[in-house]
């Protein structure tokens, strides 16, 4: 892997052609985490003014990949992933943070948790991931 994280990384994410047509951006890299943020607009949220279930799930997706493709130490892919809605997204800012919490060769499980930050900058837990990231070097058919 590159001595660079945050070049490398952000090489990446910029590569993501979904990812730009969101608006998200990646605003934290360390060697097994990452920190993905999108404004809220209308354009993301569902029919009650929330922030759309999918975006938030893009958002748990995207970090979990990063944290644990940086922790693998290069390119990965999701092999799985769990997420929980704990309450309705409402505010100016939603915000996904991964960490990997176990890496092996082969794998990294990481856990992810999405806050919305309301425009007093109070940040409140909306969404709990949980996945399962793999080498992009070692997939098989």
């Amino acid at each position: 892997m590159t001595t660079d994280l945050t070049g490398f990384a952000h090489g990446i994410f910029k590569a993501q052609p979904f990812s730009v047509f969101l608006g998200a951006e990646l605003t934290s890299v360390g060697p097994d985490s990452a920190e993905i943020r999108i404004a809220n607009r209308p354009e993301i949220q569902q029919q009650h003014g929330f922030v759309h279930g999918g975006v938030l799930s893009y958002l748990a997706d995207n970090a979990l990949t990063f944290a644990g493709g940086l922790a693998l130490g290069g390119d990965a892919l999701t092999a799985e992933y769990k997420i929980n809605y704990v309450r309705p997204a409402v505010g100016e800012v939603v915000i996904a943070r991964a960490k990997a919490t176990a890496t092996t060769r082969r794998q990294a499980v990481c856990q992810c948790e999405i806050f919305v930050v309301s425009e007093q900058g109070e940040e409140r837990l909306v969404a709990v991931a949980q996945g399962t990231i793999v080498s992009a070097g070692k997939q098989q058919d």
